[in-house]
């Protein structure tokens, strides 16, 4: 799971099977751990250089997609290109396929990418990384969901959830509940509940609207998830 979903170094034997379904159910039993991991390297990072002040919270927030090496950010631009395609009548799979970038989705990963950045600023300087870091996780358990729940249009999703099936996704949402419990206490069962809802508004309506949901329409989700949820945090503590 880290060597995939983090640009964490993980070295792997020539003997192991990765495309062994127990493999691929084990790598989305722990998810969420991508997100407590990369969230809690950025937190890490903004205590060491706390002198700095605002610049090391902005160093710290750059560090987060860094650390997952921006792989659900760059699902963003093909999402975006692909739902304008899909507004004009074109052939939206085609396009989300197409190795190439259109202006909108870059200026939509690029107003992405802003707007995360100052919330997860916001957040470290106003003492609130708790609520950052259960973003980070949380949103990882509404993709979970997703892939136990949805059905996806993509030959190596369908192999992650072979290997997934109802006793590791119960086991890993009571795993990182309890994880949860312990980092953010009480208020993260709230915040689950709302990335489990968001995830799911926003997966499935960007799948009407393209006809089918692949891995980049998870990536963009769980952006689009993790903005809403820190977003809501900031305008309570406000």
């Amino acid at each position: 799971m880290l060597g995939y979903f983090t640009l964490l170094p993980v070295r792997f034997k020539a003997s192991d099977d990765l495309a062994h379904p127990k493999v691929m159910g084990a790598m989305l039993f722990w998810l969420p751990l991508a997100g407590l991991v990369s969230a809690g390297g950025s937190v890490l990072v903004y205590l060491l250089l706390g002198k700095l002040g605002w610049l090391a919270a902005v160093i710290a927030a750059l560090v987060y997609p860094m650390l997952y090496g921006f792989l659900h950010t760059e699902a963003v631009a093909d999402v975006a290109d692909a739902l304008y395609a899909a507004h004009s009548g074109k052939d939206a799979y085609s396009v989300i396929k197409d190795p190439t970038v259109g202006a909108m989705g870059v200026l939509w990963t690029v107003a992405a990418v802003l707007l995360k950045t100052v919330l997860i600023v916001s957040l470290l300087m106003h003492g609130m990384w708790v609520l950052f870091v259960a973003a980070a996780v949380s949103s990882r358990m509404g993709l979970e969901m997703l892939f136990f729940t949805q059905t996806f249009h993509s030959s190596f999703i369908r192999t992650l959830q072979r290997g997934f099936n109802g006793k590791l996704f119960g086991s890993s949402m009571i795993l990182f509940l309890l994880v949860g419990l312990a980092v953010a206490g009480e208020n993260f069962f709230l915040i689950v509940a709302l990335s489990m809802g968001i995830s799911y508004l926003v997966a499935t309506r960007i799948g009407k609207a393209l006809g089918f949901l692949n891995g980049d329409v998870l990536g963009t989700t769980l952006e689009a998830t993790e903005i809403l949820l820190m977003l809501t945090g900031a305008l309570l503590w406000l």
